[in-house]
């Protein structure tokens, strides 16, 4: 059924890689185009529940080598931004058996990695960014800045949040600033665990918080990301920041908290923008998956693993159901996808993950491959 199917994926981040890595699995030809030069262990930190984890287990036992390097932690804990009361204790790895598969915290550079190795070397082209496309109604041809292009069958916009697919698609209409930045910085474990770090917390006031967990196995990289409201005039997508920056955002926040930002060195921040929900993510031989579709705040940590699911999802989509009538393909695929991603981009816009006690089991314990595609 996937014999002979090209398909261009265009942006090779974590959903771009996941799709790459599973439709080649399943037999497609497939080819994934990035316009950096090459990869780079770019980002900082990332948490993968155990929704995404299953998902990569298809992919060579990518969930074993994952947990391998990653920190696993039992429990996130929600705490009081002043006196460190925990608000909330949910079960992460200490109920793994009834999610189905462990909960990572990991250096996104080294998760993209791992990811990448799943894809043979030969299908991913850097210093590829696509500039234009057309779509013929037989096959879409890629054009690039370097001038190359390329003929496929179907192309996926997997290029994210300004997404050029999507862009040619539905028309240009800009990313809207939400009012919030975000900072992050990587300090040394040990200076955590000198302050009795916790080993996946948030710490939440009335209007900004601060997520902290470690990044690897040895507990080596110690990793802070924030949300607070700030204006945000630059046109940049990313800017340097300062210890001293975040000490005034953070003024009265617990001691412990005070210590961690006494340890950053490089600091940097980022505006959160959003976008309107799309009515379809698709139109005749282009689809879109991830950040291009359904952007969404971070507040859930599951930005990526939404871009994951939706490329587990079309995978299967385009192998049982196949590729001559895709306007039946694609239609499956977002009808599958788009309810749960709606809810996960509302709840993370809405920032109230976990502040409280509650179940995570909908988000955590969902299994695609339980989904029936039809």
């Amino acid at each position: 059924m996937s014999g002979g199917v090209r398909i261009g994926i265009a942006g090779a981040g974590l959903g771009g890689v996941a799709a790459a890595g599973l439709l080649e699995k399943a037999g497609f030809d497939v080819v994934l185009f990035d316009q950096a030069p090459a990869f780079s262990r770019l980002g900082a930190g990332i948490q993968f529940g155990p929704n995404v984890l299953k998902i990569l287990a298809t992919l060579d036992g990518l969930d074993k080598k994952l947990e391998e390097i990653s920190c696993l932690p039992d429990y996130w804990l929600s705490r009081k931004w002043d006196d460190g009361t925990v608000m909330a204790k949910i079960p992460l790895n200490a109920e793994r058996g009834r999610y189905g598969a462990p909960y990572i915290t990991i250096h996104r550079g080294d998760l993209h990695q791992a990811m990448l190795d799943c894809v043979s070397s030969e299908r991913v082209k850097w210093a590829h960014k696509l500039v234009d496309f057309t779509d013929d109604g037989h096959g879409v041809t890629l054009n690039f800045e370097n001038g190359a292009s390329e003929k496929v069958d179907i192309l996926i916009g997997a290029d994210g949040i300004n997404s050029r697919v999507r862009e040619k698609i539905f028309g240009l209409d800009e990313a809207v600033y939400t009012g919030w930045i975000a900072h992050r910085a990587i300090i040394p474990g040990a200076a955590a665990k000198s302050l009795g770090a916790d080993l996946n917390a948030k710490w939440w006031s009335a209007d900004r918080h601060i997520v902290c967990y470690y990044l690897d196995k040895n507990e080596d990289e110690f990793y802070l990301v924030t949300g607070e409201p700030a204006e945000w005039t630059s046109r940049a997508g990313q800017l340097p920041s300062s210890r001293e920056a975040l000490r005034e955002a953070f003024k009265g926040f617990h001691p412990m908290v005070q210590g961690y930002i006494d340890a950053t060195d490089v600091v940097t921040k980022w505006p959160l923008k959003t976008r309107a929900p799309l009515p379809v993510w698709y139109q005749g031989r282009s689809v879109l998956l991830g950040d291009a579709c359904h952007p969404m705040k971070p507040h859930m940590a599951q930005g990526a693993a939404m871009a994951v699911e939706d490329a587990a999802v079309l995978a299967r989509c385009l192998t049982e159901l196949g590729t001559k009538d895709l306007e039946r393909t694609f239609r499956s695929y977002h009808e599958a996808r788009k309810e749960r991603a709606t809810k996960v981009q509302s709840i993370s816009n809405a920032n109230t993950w976990l502040r409280q006690p509650e179940d995570p089991y909908w988000c955590y314990g969902d299994n695609i491959y339980d989904l029936t595609i039809e």
